[in-house]
């Protein structure tokens, strides 16, 4: 149950179809009748996905208080495969050509050799991925947080994503959204009528002599605002040095912010590598520094987040908004199911910080005075010095 204790690690999802108006016992029986083992799933391909309760690698026993808490269903699903590795069937295949022209003079196999060969490796996978030799499981928690419409993916792999995504399909007739950097700053600006805006913005240039220009990591196909969440991080950390370490919400509320533990760099073209570096306050290295006024762009940054009372240190992938392993302030006075309540409660509070925190930076992005703004980060880029940061308001 990794939602329900310990760092938690996610990507996040808006959910959308037949979204049940409550979690109860209809949705218990759909979880059973979609457990690990109870269906037959990509069967082809020898692997299998299911529902597990989420104990343990093993748990199929489903009730309402150990995986409905509150407005949230939370469970893991398992993906079983039985594949015979690549590498493997190729070794056995060259196997095969060295006997089959071990008495050839010209050491070239013929073509009815080369299917003999191929059916004999198909054959020997066969049998081998039928003695179970092979056979994995794997495990990724999940919380579906009714109150929030949001799906979080305990795991960060296309693949196990893309199965969760069919078995929700399939079990419940939903469909899953990634909620990345694009996603977020897309479903805000729709909510404050800058959609227009958003639409004709394009990747900031921050370097004086440089132009701006598509990221070498971005899918280009169609409108793609994930840049936003890397202009967000170098954004993030100009206000950090120079303005204030306690950013105004548009709820009213406030977040203090600390960068810290972990910061990865990129060049955006590619031409110049990337950097990952690692220090208590690894911003106020040199060779961070350096790395930012020599192009690169933040990838992702470790931070340390303070609302209502309540710290997180976290790590934030700049794109996917994918969160790695969160620390969540634990509740001392509240326990049994009160705790675990407490605890989602705690996961909806980061998710709800994260993304204030970048609609407050879309606000300014989209603005008509952010190229004033995105002069001040060129001229503390190009300095020789950090400016000194300026007492908050």
């Amino acid at each position: 149950m990794a939602f329900l204790s310990g760092g938690v690690s996610f990507e996040r999802f808006r959910v959308s179809g037949k979204v049940p108006k409550k979690f109860g016992n209809d949705q218990i029986e759909i979880l059973q009748n979609n457990a690990i083992g109870k269906i037959d799933t990509s069967s082809e391909e020898n692997i299998h996905v299911g529902f597990l309760a989420g104990a343990h690698l093993l748990d199929t026993q489903f009730d309402l208080d150990k995986n409905i808490i509150g407005d949230a269903l939370q469970c893991a699903i398992r993906i079983d495969t039985n594949q015979v590795p690549s590498a493997m069937k190729k070794a056995w295949m060259q196997m095969e050509l060295l006997a089959a022209t071990a008495e050839s003079r010209t050491g070239r196999p013929t073509k009815a050799q080369r299917q003999e060969a191929k059916d004999a490796v198909e054959h020997r996978a066969a049998v081998e991925a039928s003695s179970g030799k092979y056979h994995r499981m794997k495990q990724f928690p999940i919380l579906w947080d009714y109150s929030k419409e949001i799906f979080y993916f305990g795991g960060t792999s296309e693949s196990a994503i893309g199965h969760c995504a069919d078995l929700l399909a399939k079990a419940f007739d939903v469909e899953l959204e990634r909620m990345s950097a694009g996603s977020v700053a897309l479903a805000w600006a729709a909510d404050s009528k800058s959609r227009s805006l958003l639409e004709s913005s394009s990747p900031a240039a921050f370097l004086q002599d440089h132009e701006g220009s598509e990221y070498a990591w971005l899918n280009s196909d169609g409108a793609n605002y994930d840049f936003l969440g890397n202009e967000f991080l170098m954004w993030l950390w100009w206000t950090l040095e120079n303005e204030t370490d306690t950013l105004e919400l548009e709820d009213g509320s406030s977040v203090a912010v600390m960068l810290a533990k972990t910061l990865s760099l990129e060049c955006p073209t590619g031409a110049f590598g990337k950097e990952t570096i690692t220090s208590e306050s690894p911003v106020k290295l040199p060779e961070a520094c350096h790395a930012i006024r020599s192009g690169k762009i933040p990838r992702k940054s470790g931070m340390i987040l303070n609302r209502f009372g309540q710290q997180f240190e976290l790590v934030l992938q700049a794109e996917s908004f994918g969160v790695s392993g969160a620390k969540l302030q634990k509740d001392e006075d509240a326990e049994g199911q009160v705790g675990l309540e407490s605890r989602i409660e705690a996961i909806r509070t980061l998710s709800e910080t994260i993304d204030l925190m970048f609609h407050l930076f879309c606000k300014r992005r989209l603005a008509k005075s952010w190229s004033g703004e995105l002069d001040k980060i060129r001229r503390w880029l190009s300095s020789d010095q950090k400016q000194k940061r300026k007492p908050a308001a």
